[in-house]
Parts: C-alpha cells; sequence; structure tokens
C-alpha cells in the first residue's frame, strides 16, 4: 500500500510560532547568526487511503483553510536555502499517531492502516554551512535517543516483526565475572545479588528464562526496591537502624490524628473535610529527562499523576507540580560532559515536557521551583509532583481476592521504557545514551485523560477492588506488586500492542505510558469495561489472581517466567553498607560591605535562584479545574510570587487544600543535616506564610543524591536524621516519599561530577475556609512591616550573597527547632485573627528579595531601618528559613501579636516606587523599584522569551 503524505503550513504572510521558537533557540542557545528565518510545516503519512481521501483529511483535520495551506505528496517549503525533516524513530511512542487513525475513524474513513507525522524546517540566509545546519540538528532538533532526520519518503508505516522468543540463559554455571558482565549494562545488580539468583534457580534445578531474570532485576532494583534505605548502615563503624525504618517510625511515633495512609500506597492520605480524603505523592525522573529531557519530564508528570489515580481505589488529580535543577544555560559547551545534553536546552524542554502533559490533561500545575548549580551539568534532577481527593472509605490500599481479574486499562505496550528501573538505578557516564536509549518513554496525555475519567467513573460505581499503574517495571511491577500475597497468572500474549515483534520479556518489562491495571472481581468485569468502552479507553483482561503465591506468565504455551513470590519480594539480600561523614574543610570569607548597594542589590535579585521564573509559570495552566484559589503570581498586576498554592477541590464549597515544598541543594554541600532541616522549615514556613495551620500539613521526601558510595552515604544519614528530628520536634509526619540515588556521572579519564546532594521537602494540608488565606503582596502605603523569626545574622554560608562573591562558606544557616515551631503557631493566629495584611517567607536571598517582592506585588515602595549593631549586608541577606516578613493590618500592635516569639518592626510601605534603606538614623541607599524588578525578571526572560511586563 502507497503512503500518502500531507504538509500543512502557515500562510506564507503569517507568523510561524514554532520557527521563530527554533530560531531563538538558534541564536540564543548556539550563538548562529547565520540563519535569518526558519519556516515550519507539519508532514502527516497515511498508508491505507488514496490522494482523494487525504485530502479529505487535510481540509476537515489537518489544516485551517484561514489561516493554513496544505499540499498532497509535494513540498511545501520551496524557497529555503536547507529543508530537513526531523521524526520520531520506528517503534518510538508518536502521540499523534493513534489520534490521528481515531479521528479519521471517527470521519467515517476507512482502510487506514497505519499514521505518521514528523515536522519539517526550513532555513533561511545566503551564509548557511552545512556546519551549522549540522548543528542545529544535532544540539536542537534531533535527539538521536528517540528522533531521526527523514532522507527519504517510507515504503511503508507499518512495524512489523516476528514473534520475539524467549531465551534461557545458562546463569547457574557462571563464574563471578560472567554474572557481572551480564549485569553491567541493563541489570545494574550487584555480585551478591547476581549470586542469589543463580542459587535460587540451582536449588530448582533449571535455567531462569530472561523474562525471570529481568523481573528479577526490576523489583529488586534500587529504583524499585529501595535497597540503600533498607540497608544495614555502619557509619563511622557503628550500626544505625536503616534510612527509611528510621523515617517510618518517626511518623509512626507521631501518631498525627489526620493521616490516613503513609508509606503503604502510591501517594500518602490525609483526612480532608465532609468525608474526602486528599493525597499526594512526588517522583523523580531525572535518569530519563537526562537523555531525552521532553519525553522524560512529559512521562514524569503522567506517571506521578497515575500515583494518584492509583491510590485507594482510584483518586482524581486536582494539582500538579515541579522542581528542577539545572546547571546555569549559559553554561559553556566545553564544561559539559560527553554524553550530556547542554542545560539551555534542557531547562526548555523539561520545562515544555510538564507543560504538555498537565496542560493537556487538564491538571493545574500550580506550585513549583527552579535551582542552578554548575554541578547538575551532567545530570539534572527533575521532580514531580500530584495531589488528588478521593472519598475516605475508598482511601486505604486495595487488596485483590483469589479469582480477581487482572484487567489493564489504558495505552498499548511497546518497546519505549524497557529497563527504565534499572537504568534509572545506575550511576551515568558517557555511555548512557548509547546503551539506554530505549529506557526513554514518550506519553500520551489525551490518552491518560480518557483513563483518569474511566477510573473515577469505575471507583464511583464501586468496581475496583485495588489499583495501581504499570510505573518502572511495567506489568512485572504493576503484577508482581499486586499479586505478592495471593499469586498472579498472566496470559500475556493478551496485552495490547503497538506493533508486533516484541518478545516477552519486552511486553512484560515496558514502561510504556498510560497503563494502569485493576483488580475486579469477575461479576463486574462487564460494567467496567462497559465504563471503558463508553469512555474509549481500551481494556483488557490480561490475567487472574490465584491463591498459591507464585508469579506465573505464559505466552501462549510458553512459560516464560514462573517465580516464587517469597523469593521475589523477600530473596533480596540486605545490603550492609559503610557510610562515613566528616564535615567538609570551609572557611568563611571576610567580605567589606558593598560599595555601591544599587549593583550589589540588583546582583542578589537577578541571581538564577533568587530571579522571577514567571516565564515559566506562565506556560503552566493553574487554574484550568476552576479551583485556584492563590495562585503561584498575584499582586495589582499579576506578577508577585506567592509562597503556596491554595486550592478548593469542591465546587461550591469553602475548604481549601494547601501546597508548597522546600529545597536548597547548595546547603546540603555545607552540612546535609542542617541542610535538610532548612528545606523542611522552608516547605512549612511557604505553606504558614499563605495561611496553614501547622498542626494540619503532613509531608513528603524525595532524596536525590549522588550514588551511595561511602561519602554520599555519611551525608545521606545526616539527612534522614534530620528529617527525623524535624518530625519529634513539630509533629509533622513523614507520608510518603521516594529516594533517587544515582546522580553521579562517571566519564572517560577519572571524571566524576556528583550533584550537589538534594532533600526535596513537599507540605500539603487542609483549611477549612480559602477566605482565611493571604497572599505575598502588599496592600497599600503607610502600612507597618514587621521581620518575624529568629535569624543569627552571621550564618551566612550558601547565602546568594556568598555566592556572587566566589563563596560557599561555613557558618550556615542552623534551624532551631524548639523556636520555629512557636513562630508558626503564632504567626498562623495571628493571620487568622485579621492582623496580617501580606506575609512573605525569607528564603533565597533574603530579607532584601523577599520585600523587593512583596513591593513588585503591591506595586508600592517601602521604607526600612536597619539597626546600628548590625552588619547591614548580612541584615539584608541573610537566608534563614522560618523566618518572615509581614504587612501589618493598621491598628494592629506588633509586640502584641508576636508576643514570645523573635520579631522586629522594620518600618512601613510607602507610596514611593523605591526601597529606602537607613541605618542607625542614616541614609544607606535608595533603589528604585523599576531597577530591581529588571533585574530580577532579565535571566529567564533571556531563555524564555519576554513576559510582558504588566506593571
Amino acid at each position: 500500500m502507497a503512503v500518502i503524505e500531507v504538509r500543512v503550513t502557515n500562510r506564507p504572510f503569517l507568523p510561524d510560532p514554532p520557527g521563530e521558537e527554533i530560531l531563538y533557540e538558534i541564536r540564543h542557545a548556539l550563538g548562529i547568526n547565520t540563519i535569518e528565518r526558519v519556516r515550519t510545516a507539519r508532514v502527516f503519512r497515511f498508508e491505507g487511503i488514496d490522494a482523494d481521501t487525504a485530502r479529505v483529511l487535510a481540509e476537515k483535520l489537518l489544516a485551517e483553510d484561514v489561516f493554513q495551506i496544505y499540499t498532497i505528496d509535494a513540498p511545501i517549503i520551496r524557497d529555503a536555502r536547507v529543508v530537513v525533516e526531523v521524526a520520531y524513530k520506528p517503534g518510538v511512542m508518536n502521540p499523534e499517531a493513534a489520534s490521528l487513525i481515531k479521528a479519521a475513524r471517527d470521519l467515517g474513513i476507512t482502510g487506514l492502516v497505519a499514521a505518521d507525522s514528523s515536522r519539517e524546517f526550513g532555513f533561511y540566509g545566503p551564509e548557511i554551512s552545512d556546519r551549522d545546519v549540522e548543528m542545529i540538528l544535532d544540539r536542537l532538533l534531533v535527539n538521536d535517543t528517540v528522533e531521526r532526520v527523514i532522507r527519504e519518503k517510507p515504503a511503508t508505516l507499518l512495524i512489523s516483526g516476528l514473534k520475539g522468543h524467549t531465551a534461557v540463559i545458562p546463569l547457574t554455571q557462571m563464574k563471578d565475572e560472567e554474572l557481572m558482565d551480564l549485569s553491567r549494562d541493563s541489570l545494574f545488580l550487584n555480585l551478591e545479588e547476581m549470586r542469589a539468583i543463580q542459587d535460587y534457580f540451582r536449588l530448582t534445578g533449571r535455567e531462569p528464562t530472561d523474562c525471570e531474570v529481568e523481573t528479577l532485576a526490576q523489583t529488586w532494583s534500587e529504583h524499585c526496591g529501595h535497597k540503600t534505605f533498607k540497608a544495614r548502615l555502619v557509619v563511622n563503624g557503628k550500626e544505625k537502624k536503616p534510612l527509611l525504618k528510621r523515617l517510618q517510625e518517626a511518623t509512626a511515633a507521631a501518631n498525627h490524628p489526620l493521616v490516613l495512609s503513609a508509606f503503604v500506597d502510591n501517594s500518602g492520605v490525609m483526612a480532608f473535610y465532609d468525608g474526602w480524603a486528599i493525597c499526594g505523592k512526588v517522583e523523580t525522573h531525572n535518569s530519563p529527562s537526562a537523555i531525552e529531557p521532553y519525553g522524560g519530564a512529559a512521562t514524569g508528570s503522567g506517571g506521578v499523576f497515575r500515583d494518584i489515580m492509583g491510590t485507594g481505589q482510584g483518586a482524581r488529580v486536582i494539582a500538579s507540580t515541579d522542581m528542577f535543577c539545572f546547571a546555569p544555560p549559559d553554561t559553556p559547551r566545553e564544561e559539559i560532559p560527553p554524553g550530556c545534553l547542554s542545560p539551555h536546552y534542557l531547562l526548555r524542554r523539561v520545562v515544555a515536557g510538564v507543560r504538555d502533559y498537565g496542560n493537556r490533561m487538564g491538571i493545574p500545575t500550580n506550585n513549583g521551583s527552579v535551582h542552578f548549580h554548575r554541578d547538575f551539568r551532567a545530570k539534572p534532577t527533575v521532580i514531580v509532583g500530584a495531589y488528588g481527593i478521593l472519598p475516605v472509605e475508598r482511601c486505604q490500599k486495595g487488596r485483590p481476592r483469589p479469582g480477581d481479574l487482572a484487567v489493564v486499562i489504558g495505552g498499548r505496550t511497546g518497546r519505549d521504557g524497557i529497563h527504565g528501573a534499572t537504568f534509572s538505578s545506575g550511576e551515568m557516564t558517557h555511555r548512557t545514551t548509547e546503551v539506554n536509549a530505549s529506557a526513554v518513554q514518550i506519553g500520551h496525555p489525551i490518552e491518560e485523560k480518557r483513563m483518569a475519567d474511566a477510573i473515577v467513573a469505575a471507583s464511583e460505581a464501586g468496581l475496583i477492588r485495588a489499583i495501581t499503574d504499570c510505573g518502572a517495571g511495567g506489568f512485572a511491577s504493576a503484577l508482581g506488586e499486586m499479586g505478592e500475597e495471593t499469586g498472579v497468572r498472566v496470559w500475556l500474549e493478551r496485552a495490547p500492542l503497538k506493533y508486533q515483534g516484541l518478545k516477552p520479556w519486552e511486553i512484560w518489562l515496558s514502561e510504556s505510558q498510560e497503563r494502569m491495571v485493576l483488580a475486579v472481581a469477575p461479576e463486574n468485569r462487564d460494567r467496567l469495561l462497559e465504563i471503558c468502552r463508553r469512555l474509549n479507553v481500551e481494556a483488557t483482561v490480561l490475567g487472574e489472581f490465584t491463591g498459591d503465591r507464585r508469579l506465573l506468565v505464559t505466552y501462549g504455551e510458553e512459560t516464560v517466567c514462573d517465580l516464587d513470590m517469597q523469593f521475589l519480594h523477600h530473596g533480596l539480600p540486605q545490603r550492609v553498607l559503610s557510610a562515613r561523614w566528616q564535615p567538609p574543610e570551609l572557611e568563611d570569607p571576610r567580605l567589606p560591605l558593598p560599595e555601591n548597594w544599587e549593583e550589589t542589590c540588583c546582583r542578589i535579585l537577578g541571581h538564577l535562584n533568587v530571579c522571577s521564573k514567571e516565564p515559566i509559570v506562565r506556560m503552566y495552566d493553574h487554574g484550568v479545574q476552576g479551583s485556584c484559589g492563590l495562585p503561584p503570581f498575584g499582586g495589582v498586576n499579576g506578577n508577585g510570587p506567592n509562597d503556596a498554592v491554595v486550592l478548593t477541590p469542591l465546587p461550591g464549597n469553602p475548604a481549601a487544600v494547601i501546597i508548597a515544598h522546600g529545597l536548597n541543594p547548595v546547603l546540603n554541600r555545607i552540612d546535609p543535616y542542617h541542610g535538610s532541616l532548612w528545606a523542611a522549615a522552608e516547605a512549612v514556613s511557604n505553606a504558614v506564610a499563605a495561611g496553614a495551620d501547622p498542626a494540619e500539613l503532613v509531608l513528603i521526601d524525595n532524596f536525590i543524591w549522588p550514588f551511595p558510595d561511602e561519602e554520599s552515604l555519611g551525608a545521606l544519614d545526616r539527612a534522614v536524621d534530620a528529617c527525623v528530628d524535624f518530625v519529634r520536634a513539630t509533629g509533622m509526619p513523614f507520608i510518603s516519599g521516594k529516594d533517587s540515588l544515582s546522580s553521579t556521572y562517571r566519564g572517560t579519564g577519572g571524571l566524576v561530577i556528583k550533584i550537589p546532594p538534594v532533600l526535596c521537602v513537599s507540605v500539603f494540608g487542609r483549611l477549612p475556609d480559602v477566605a482565611r488565606t493571604v497572599s505575598a503582596d502588599f496592600k497599600g502605603p503607610d502600612h507597618t512591616l514587621v521581620l518575624v523569626g529568629k535569624r543569627h545574622l552571621p550564618e551566612m554560608a550558601g547565602s546568594v550573597y556568598y555566592d556572587l562573591a566566589g563563596y560557599l562558606g561555613k557558618n550556615m544557616p542552623r534551624i532551631d527547632l524548639q523556636t520555629v515551631p512557636v513562630v508558626w503557631k503564632i504567626l498562623h493566629r495571628a493571620i487568622q485573627e485579621d492582623k496580617i495584611l501580606s506575609c512573605h517567607d525569607i528564603s533565597h536571598g533574603g530579607l532584601a528579595a523577599a520585600l523587593a517582592e512583596m513591593c513588585f506585588g503591591g506595586q508600592v515602595g517601602a521604607h526600612i531601618a536597619i539597626p546600628a549593631d548590625v552588619r547591614p549586608d548580612y541584615f539584608l541577606f541573610n537566608e534563614t528559613a522560618g523566618c518572615f516578613l509581614v504587612e501589618m493590618a493598621p491598628g494592629v500592635d506588633p509586640a502584641m501579636a508576636f508576643a514570645g516569639i523573635p520579631h522586629l518592626v522594620l518600618g512601613k510601605t510607602a507610596l514611593s516606587t523605591e526601597i529606602a534603606v537607613e541605618r542607625g538614623g542614616q541614609p544607606l541607599f535608595r533603589i528604585s523599584l523599576a531597577l530591581l524588578k529588571q533585574a530580577w525578571q532579565r535571566p529567564m526572560n533571556e531563555v524564555f522569551g519576554t513576559v510582558e511586563n504588566r506593571g
């Protein structure tokens, strides 16, 4: 059958936004100035229809006559100097392909057997060189992991192949060297673990299949098995409890009355109001994002959404969050290690991936942050979170019963995502992209949206006994975990496939997106299938839960996997790991006072870790479900940042969910104990600043760490101890979490790059009335400003101020765990009593940054006074978390409102458009808000393009 091509582009006299975006990247990311213009076209290919039918599709589906033109089997960009076409590689999920086929079917078109899409780029300019085009393709347009340049029209779009066969691996007779050769590039198991598998099969008297070895490797991976967090840990010669056990015991001891489910389900659950519960989960997608940032980040969001859907007997997703760490976008190419992508490209594509997945599913992305440090240049940190709501009666983790059916719903299975769990458990090297290309998935958010609707409908109908997503490890993970207590038999030949030719173990381990597995009573099967049919969601009975506690997977007449559940889930040898902690040898600098305060303040506001992230936030739809009570940016012109997001998920009900987070990787370079306390304190402070009751908040931990050698384990041990101490001091429990311990790069020539250790603490909770919240923007002139909280000013290490001077420092902020809970409690009471008009926590950039941001939001100035007996630079730029700048309502006495906690009256808001600072009664400096705002907005505007200045 012939392949018909339809090309669509905007009319020549109209703008071409994708082309303009590429031109921006060419000039700003690559520094190429020979390209004068870029024009783009979409290419659609169809197999099984004729040209007349293709014309119908073009006119009714693909091209909008008002502003677009199309061609059939003919070029459409004819006058460009160079034209190239970029497409996904065969076998990589192209979300548009299935949509094209469905749309054609809806139009009554028959005979279409395959479809595909790609994009053409036309480059204009008389001085374009082959080297320029090669660089553009290599660094911007083509990610070799998933994409290719189309050089000739394909003869067919069909991907076909013979049925894959199951291999038997002669493992029982292998020597140690052979075991490790088998493990090195895909299994990522150590010698002791490989020997345990070898001993198991020696006892069974047979050799394993490839499916069995891959299943064990996935289940025992660091990503799925959390081996380091469950290990016996010897720290500086003394054995301590496993890391995970410490966190779980601290949460159990807190015995928080609102916690309904902790550490046992796909997300943690707390009580909301009126018979409802809310749940939260935060995940990482660092490894896939490092090699394919768009797909990696998008499927990170999709995966964490499915964690919410897979909580209890199914929850509805109400919010998305994202926290990123990159190297500076202008990092020189020569400083980027082999096999790694440009930070500029990573930043833009990761943001685009999260943007597209959330926006297309209709899930608001409304809380997040972006952090920068040069040691993320080999591997970024990509954190994505999601929150949901479900009835209390269906919030407990479900368990299948023998005889229940295992039903897979959602997307089809392909080769994409294979080895994702094991790949993300290993260190990154210069060979990572080459060896692990199949570990990247490409998401299909519209498919997931339909599936999400089906899950909610099935849950409301009481049809779901248990549910989980096909995350890392695919069917192996989902069915292996769901059937742990019962056993399960799987008929793998029933799995719907994207294309033929997959081996059984590839079907079993594939991490193709948008798939969930449900345990359903046989009598409910037809009702579930009808719901899925009505919502256009594919559903297939893939297996049955048994009572024999075995994992039995067949493919036709062939048994491809037969494992004892006890060995699969409990046969992993417990690791004994050694850790050591020795404080780094650091010194505090002796800095002179700034000579030019205006320049210093502008540099603080323009620092990458302080500057406005508004161009990123504006790409996200944070109001899509109509629930956003406090948006990411607010104030007079909507460009003043807030500290947390507040949502009202129940229509007509003022009850609200509050979401915030905190992290500061730089501090963990100095001391991960105090850095981790800082992250937890910032997370809670962000929530309290918006009106949250600290007694009704719960926490989520995400540890993103270098590969766990002794040094990194010592740092991790201190971070976990900090979390435990935080729970004990505040009563706030961690109810969900994740660890990702593979952020080390090992290159040729002995190059080793470890990321700054990241602990991201997310916090969520409930508020009875959305009206009892405050935003961070000043509300008017002549209002009293008060600094609230305990600071020790010389604790400047890790600050932006030190970083601008080229120092890290030693004396870092230390959170007083006796004082800060009292500060939160009294601040919350003052907000509820309407004594506070605005509130902003002090974080990166210190008091100066908080003051400027509040001025930006309210479009008013401020006059403040610094005590005569302190260093003014430390006073302005100290970054101790748990401190706040508040605007008091007229007539309120700060001494009464904040009795019993540290506080200082600073000054007042003013009608002027400047910040004026005096010290000891003498003027110190005045700075225009316009100048500060320009510095604050410039960095991200330079990366993403200018956001319209609304004030």
